[in-house]
């Protein structure tokens, strides 16, 4: 196998836990068989962008672990480069909302490492006329400066999308509020998928790790339940590193809208099997999904007539949806982050529009009680999909 044909797929290595010793033969690890760091050179700015969805504790495993962002700072200052790590989460992008989110998150580590925490909020208008769904988007200024981008994310569950892992984690190159604009422009799964991969083509990220020692199952990406799986993975394309994160979870490529629009544009083989091997040994049988998707029933461009009709149907019968549950206490935050301004708070309890919805899940990720879930639709779940 050629040396660039090899270095481009996936790596996985053990990793029982966040021990700063075990973290870093991981880190080592996976980065020498994805091609390793020869190309860092000293004075070069690398920015980390984390999965920093919510100002949750480490243990939580709603965020990137504080334990390998620092691990992979020490790596990267050691060849004489500047590291900056951040993120952006929804919700406005400032200073007072983003110093909370760091010291919950435990970054204080990183710092302690070598690097530096963006304190940069501003945004640009990008332009980017080779996409598919986005050919023009904010984009946060901090990445805009640096040299290089190092995908850091956290393997999850996730209402929308399925799972959230190395692809759906440079959304977070979107400013805050300006999210809530993007989800309700793309309501359409497919199209928002497509979303995700203009903005992975723009950004280019030069390597992609992945968080997968305590991963987060059920009421994702934010309320779910933390699982040990004890791996971290690297690879330098997000969709090769994504599809290795589906087969480990044991979740169908096809259930993933943004690996399926991978697949169109010819960024991701139909099949690789090498994948499916590495993932076997430590493959989950009963992981916990946030909702179902809508890919199973993908429409598609070339959809026509009765194929089409049918398609639509088989998504409105299939797709998820939110729901509150008993645990709601009527705090209003689901309301405020509604894109489509779909909930409004009646008798001390949240009341979605089910008309006005546009299943965008933003509700569910960012309730501060869990009491906001994906449930499947009674088809989904008679069907097991």
């Amino acid at each position: 196998m050629m040396e660039e044909e090899r270095t481009a797929r996936p790596a996985l290595a053990p990793c029982r836990d966040y021990d700063p010793a075990s973290v870093r033969r991981a880190l080592e690890a996976v980065i020498r068989e994805t091609g390793g760091l020869d190309w860092v050179k000293p004075g070069m700015r690398i920015g980390i962008k984390l999965n920093l969805c919510a100002a949750k504790k480490p243990e939580a495993a709603a965020t990137t672990h504080p334990v390998p962002a620092a691990e992979l700072t020490k790596l990267l200052t050691e060849r004489g480069a500047e590291v900056v790590l951040g993120d952006s989460p929804g919700g406005p992008f400032i200073a007072p909302l983003m110093h909370r989110l760091y010291e919950a998150t435990g970054l204080q580590l990183c710092v302690r490492a070598g690097g530096t925490l963006n304190e940069d909020f501003g945004y640009t208008e990008a332009e980017y006329p080779e996409g598919k769904s986005l050919k023009r988007f904010a984009y946060v200024d901090w990445l805009r400066s640096c040299d290089a981008v190092i995908n850091f994310c956290k393997l999850k569950s996730h209402g929308m999308m399925g799972m959230t892992a190395g692809v759906k984690n440079l959304y977070g190159v979107i400013p805050g509020t300006h999210k809530s604009e993007y989800h309700y422009r793309y309501e359409d799964p497919m199209r928002f998928a497509d979303l995700l991969v203009d903005l992975n083509e723009y950004v280019k990220p030069r390597l992609c790790l992945c968080d997968a020692v305590e991963i987060m199952e059920g009421n994702g990406p934010t309320m779910g339940e933390p699982r040990r799986l004890g791996l971290l993975l690297a690879c330098r394309d997000p969709y090769r590193m994504d599809r290795l994160c589906a087969a480990l979870l044991g979740v169908k490529e096809r259930e993933i809208p943004y690996l399926e629009a991978a697949k169109r544009r010819g960024l991701l083989p139909e099949e690789d099997p090498e994948i499916l091997r590495m993932a076997e040994p430590y493959a989950l049988k009963d992981f916990r999904r946030s909702g179902a998707t809508a890919s199973w029933f993908a429409r598609s461009e070339d959809d026509r007539g009765l194929r089409k009709l049918a398609k639509r149907g088989m998504y409105v019968l299939f797709r998820s949806r939110p729901v509150p549950d008993r645990g709601c206490v009527g705090c209003g935050k689901c309301a405020q982050d509604c894109p489509a301004s779909a909930i409004k708070i009646q008798g001390g309890r949240a009341r979605i529009d089910r008309r006005a919805c546009i299943r965008c899940f933003c509700c569910q990720e960012f309730c501060p009680t869990g009491a906001m879930k994906a449930q499947r639709s009674l088809a989904a779940r008679l069907t097991g999909r």
